[in-house]
């Protein structure tokens, strides 16, 4: 028995919502629900889930966008970010305007995340690791039971996370990288806040901005 996943992309971003639960209890938790409520709630009545929390890898409109209702519709806790990332999910008004989304308001979750923390979803555990760099409250969270990674937009298959956003820092976001993912080996299949999912060693062997270093011949 392990934890399993589902991925629905939401949002004109086309951003990753995992759908998560342990497939004993049929307990699950929302990674990034960040808008398309209805595709999510369809997808959890097909399978048969109990939606128990929401959990954030970071503050950004695409990845947080239909928490606050659904926290409330379903009266469940949010978990998450890291605390340093307060300042968007305070800014969401300001992002809606920007990106031309539905007013989003405000609102802070139930439970900030630290490195080192755990989270539940039913009898599956997932270690919180802070990684900083696209945003500065950024956390990924990793199954080592499953062998999977939810990442955020720290990285994506072949890119990384952008850090020309407030707060956001480039070096911070190598570091974050190299020093917290890859430790956890090249064998994780990571699934990223856009596109397809990769394995750590695949990006390694071949993303151009994380690659390991090549040998100069």
């Amino acid at each position: 028995m392990s934890l399993q996943f589902e991925i629905v992309p939401v949002t004109p971003f086309q951003q990753n919502c995992s759908i998560i639960w342990c497939d004993e209890t049929k307990e699950a938790a929302m990674v990034d629900p960040g808008g398309d409520i209805h595709l999510l709630k369809e997808k959890v009545q097909q399978l048969g889930l109990t939606v128990t929390k929401l959990i954030l890898t970071h503050g950004h409109l695409d990845h947080v966008g239909g928490t606050a209702p659904l926290a409330q519709e379903l009266g469940i806790p949010v978990i998450g970010p890291h605390k340093e990332d307060a300042f968007w999910l305070q800014g969401l008004p300001r992002q809606s305007e920007m990106f031309g989304f539905p007013l989003t308001e405000a609102f802070d979750p139930d439970q900030w995340l630290e490195d080192g923390d755990t989270v539940t979803v039913g009898n599956q555990t997932l270690s919180v690791l802070h990684t900083p760099g696209h945003t500065p409250g950024h956390v990924v969270l990793y199954s080592s039971e499953a062998n999977v990674a939810f990442v955020g937009d720290v990285l994506f298959k072949g890119g990384i996370g952008r850090t020309d956003f407030p707060r956001g820092d480039y070096q911070t976001l190598i570091d974050s990288i190299k020093g917290k993912l890859w430790p956890l080996g090249n064998d994780v299949t990571f699934i990223p806040g856009h596109g397809p999912v990769s394995t750590f060693g695949s990006e390694r062997a071949s993303n151009p901005f994380v690659a390991d270093e090549m040998p100069l011949y």
